[in-house]
């Protein structure tokens, strides 16, 4: 009787942390992605004007499409 109360502990633990890995494995890709998808454009840009990827020139013009393209819709 008391071998099959600690093979039931050890089979539970073993049940919730393999749950737990498969909860955090499944959750992990769509929080970054969804914290991409949750920017504008127009923080992608300046995000990319502040991490010098882009020119001044660069900025302010796909700034002023940006802008232009936001009031036409």
């Amino acid at each position: 009787m008391y071998y099959y109360f600690w093979g039931m502990h050890w089979f539970w633990w073993f049940f919730w942390i393999l749950l737990w890995m498969v909860f955090f494995s499944f959750m992990m890709p769509m929080r970054r992605t969804t914290y991409r998808e949750m920017q504008s454009p127009l923080q992608l840009l300046k995000r990319r004007y502040a991490a010098g990827e882009i020119t001044s020139e660069e900025y302010e013009e796909r700034r002023a499409k940006l802008l232009r393209d936001a009031n036409v819709k």
